[in-house]
């Protein structure tokens, strides 16, 4: 996440049997998978494991629990981790709360544990339990965890981190917090009493642990502690836990987390802090057993028979065993257990059966008012005794009836229509508008789910071995890449039209009579033909309309509209937005749009989509820029060169190559993108052409860089030496000091003062510079409430005729959000080598 987490350090494992979920290729399992699967069948315990980011889990243990104790094992991450840092491109909030999202699914499918999340927001790096709780709503998160405590029943809750300031942020000692208080609170019917009304109980969990740990100089672990060695080799993987683990933790790959695998024994040390009391075993005194289930002891004597006759070469001739135990468990009195073994026993029937069933599409869009073409496939591949009664999609039900063959493929071709009240694919807590702290998630039954389910599912109804069984499947987009191969992504439903509007923000200079071209897009997802287009472009003051007629367009086409705004309509006012909505007729058959579709595609994870009101920030503010062209060198990636060219610069993109003195010396300023030195080694051998380029006049701009066990800069990076340190101010209120006031950065070319920071986002800056060199000027000062002032959030030295700048101020969170102070700003850094005499 944002800085100290201990759970990075932990190696994460493999787990071969992964849970069926959406947009992953079809799960395979090898006999010694199944084999794994009939021994959890066995274990009638869990486990609850509490932290607050992706990332923060002790996936080792995690690892260890569903793998060597065989429990059903969940991992409540209270936030999806939307605040931190991006190493692979520039999504910051939302955007990268989705990717790590699929992220920590990735890990839970390597690990075989399952994931949760609250409705908590990750509204970055905080130093105060208080602070996190008041933000994020105590309650309504304490209400989520005692709902997912409710529904997943753990025989024991184990946290990640402590209470206190050991845990080195603000989330983590929060997580924990909450971690206790929904402990005690599940048990409690008068707490929280409407989730009962909707299926679940009170639940008692046994006892809560710490996971305590060895990390830096933080050791929280002592001999005392009751401990376990975690760190086996499993010979049915074939690899050990730290080997697995190292497979596992490179999903983190927003996070910059690869290492390499380990071996050999680990211990996990574990503080007791409430609940019945623990001396030898985590799980001391919980009946795991199918002892615990009324009849249960004749259910274990069946499984034990299934495993002494399983054959890893002919897994299906389980299967008649695996049906007689499935209908033993369905006399069963109903409860938890009942219901999630005869899960377990139905897909284990599937994986004997070797039976392959699949639909798919070759689009990746599924829309509204439209058709769309779906295949689907089943195959019997082992010749297992199976009947295929039905076959069902959405409002289509296919009666078959028929025996399935041995190893040959049934195929069927389906066309749907997408019914205009089918709901569009957005994540359930993207709904609706979130409060600075929380999403807002008003049904029950989706909190704690880390993600939709499929847009489409086909149900097959099957007669195996004289037992009904259905099974869902969901319907992916299928498509082969000439490298890549096969690939299964989400099918994503979408409207028949999304609107776009460009550029992302308009810069006017205050009392000066300035206009700009605004463009609204309009993306056809379906066929039009003879339509009719209304298009507006709402301002504040100004709401032009333009129509368009009798037109047709073919899906993927576009059409785009061009409106004039300037300044004056904005009046008097600072900011405003330029939204855009469309309405398109064709004779009685209206269709409203006015939703952006934004797609993020990683190779690691599914393709995400979302909906959103794409906007333009129109900003109308007093400032001026000295110097033209700039060149950029990127780094993890950030959308600072979309403000810069707004700000009215020539910005050139630098690629090593083009890091020579020749090219330099037609800049004004070259500045670095977040994390630059970090994600690029060869920086290091371009500090002497950098610094000959400040020496001769320039002005080198480098925005921060991290400092941790995961990425620290070994290079220089400036004349003179300065650390980086992992100080911040996460306070976006925080007063700022003008410690030099008459430095031209805080007068030239704009007057800076106070106001200019005001209504800055999550944070003023994280990295600051350290233990810097006599030489380096410190203009401004500022601290987080009960600290001491920090002065390295913004260094200055001259170096011959030029400038060079360090900077861990949050530009690239300030600017496309949208602030004044901060474009002011940032156009003073960029003019120091402009303005003589100061």
């Amino acid at each position: 996440m944002n800085d100290f987490y201990p759970g990075r350090l932990l190696l994460l494992i493999v787990l071969l049997y992964v849970l069926p979920v959406s947009a992953q290729p079809p799960v395979t399992n090898t006999s010694a998978d199944i084999f794994l699967q009939l021994k959890k069948l066995r274990v009638l315990g869990s486990v609850l494991y509490f932290a607050a980011h992706p990332d923060d889990e002790n996936t080792r243990l995690l690892a260890w629990l569903a793998r060597e104790r065989l429990y059903r094992t969940g991992y409540l991450s209270l936030t999806r981790g939307d605040g931190g840092q991006n190493l692979i491109g520039d999504e910051q909030g939302i955007d990268l709360g989705l990717i790590r999202t699929q992220e920590l699914l990735a890990a839970r499918r390597t690990d075989g544990a399952e994931q949760f999340f609250s409705r908590a927001f990750d509204f970055g790096f905080s130093k105060s339990t208080d602070e996190a709780l008041e933000k994020w709503g105590r309650e309504k998160v304490l209400s989520d965890a005692v709902w997912i405590i409710r529904n997943f029943q753990p025989d024991i809750i184990i946290t990640r981190f402590p209470e206190d300031s050991r845990a080195g942020h603000g989330h983590h000692s929060a997580s924990a917090v909450i971690a206790h208080e929904a402990f005690r609170a599940a048990a409690d019917p008068a707490k929280f009493p409407e989730q009962l009304k909707n299926g679940v109980q009170p639940w008692k969990v046994k006892r809560i642990f710490w996971n305590t740990y060895n990390f830096g100089s933080t050791n929280t672990t002592s001999n005392e502690q009751l401990k376990i060695d975690v760190g086996g080799y499993n010979a049915l993987v074939g690899k050990s836990y730290g080997e697995i683990a190292a497979e596992s933790r490179s999903q983190h790959k927003s996070q910059g987390f690869g290492v390499p695998g380990s071996r050999g024994a680990q211990l996990e040390y574990f503080s007791f802090t409430d609940g019945e009391a623990a001396q030898n075993d985590i799980m001391e005194g919980v009946n795991t057993g199918w002892a615990k289930v009324e009849g249960g002891a004749a259910i274990e004597n069946m499984i034990d028979d299934i495993m002494k006759n399983y054959s890893l070469a002919n897994p299906e001739n389980s299967v008649p065993a695996l049906v007689n135990l499935y209908k033993a468990m369905q006399a069963l009195k109903d409860g938890y257990w009942k219901r999630q073994k005869m899960e377990e026993v139905q897909r284990l029937v599937e994986y004997c059966s070797g039976l392959f069933m699949e639909a798919t599409t070759g689009n990746e869009q599924a829309v509204s008012g439209d058709s769309i073409k779906i295949s689907i496939t089943i195959n019997n591949r082992l010749g297992a005794p199976v009947h295929l009664n039905k076959v069902n999609l959405d409002v289509l039900d296919t009666t078959i009836n028929q025996r399935l063959e041995k190893n040959r493929n049934l195929n069927l071709q389906r066309t749907i229509y997408v019914f205009t009240t089918k709901k569009i694919s957005q994540p359930y807590w993207l709904e609706h508008k979130m409060s600075d702290g929380s999403f807002t998630v008003n049904e029950q039954s989706l909190i704690g789910k880390p993600q939709n389910e499929p847009a489409y599912q086909v149900r097959f109804d099957l007669v195996i071995a004289d037992q009904p069984f259905s099974f869902t499947k969901p319907v992916q987009y299928k498509h082969t890449d000439p490298v890549k191969g096969e690939l299964y992504q989400p099918l994503v439903v979408v409207p028949s039209a999304t609107v776009t509007t460009e550029p992302s923000v308009i810069i006017f200079r205050k009392n000066e009579k300035q206009s700009a071209e605004v463009a609204i897009t309009v993306t056809a997802n379906k066929r039009f033909s003879d339509y009719t287009a209304k298009i507006s472009k709402r301002l504040t003051y100004d709401n032009s309309i333009k129509t368009d007629s009798n037109f047709s367009l073919q899906p993927g086409m576009q059409r785009q509209y061009l409106f004039n705004i300037d300044n004056g309509m904005l009046k008097d006012k600072e900011h405003d937005f330029v939204q855009a909505f469309v309405e398109l007729k064709n004779g009685k058959e209206e269709q409203p749009a006015y939703l952006n579709l934004n797609n993020i595609r990683y190779d690691h994870i599914p393709h995400i989509h979302y909906f959103y009101q794409d906007a333009i920030k129109v900003l109308n503010m007093d400032i001026k820029t000295a110097g033209k062209k700039i060149g950029y060198i990127e780094g993890a990636g950030d959308k600072v060169t979309i403000a810069l060219q707004q700000m009215g610069y020539e910005v050139t993109i630098l690629k090593e190559k083009d890091i020579n003195p020749f090219n330099l010396k037609q800049f004004d300023a070259v500045i670095t993108g977040v994390r630059a030195y970090n994600v690029h080694d060869y920086l290091g051998g371009k500090h002497e052409v950098l610094m000959d380029y400040v020496k001769n006049g320039g002005n080198l701009i480098v925005q921060y860089n991290t400092s941790n066990f995961i990425s620290s800069v070994t290079s220089k990076i400036g004349p003179y030496p300065f650390a980086i340190s992992r100080n911040r101010v996460t306070d976006e209120k925080a007063t700022v000091n003008f410690l030099l006031p008459g430095h031209a950065v805080l007068n030239y070319p704009n007057k800076i003062t106070a106001k200019d920071f005001d209504n800055w986002v999550q944070e003023r800056g994280i990295y600051f510079a350290d233990q810097a060199d006599a030489a380096y000027e410190m203009p401004l000062s500022m601290a987080d409430p009960n600290e001491k002032e920090q002065k390295g959030s913004l260094i200055i030295a001259s170096h011959g005729k030029g400038k060079f700048v360090y900077t861990g101020l949050v530009f690239f969170r300030e600017l496309p959000a949208g602030v004044p102070g901060a474009y002011r700003l940032l156009a003073n850094i960029i003019a120091l080598n402009k303005k003589k005499g100061f």
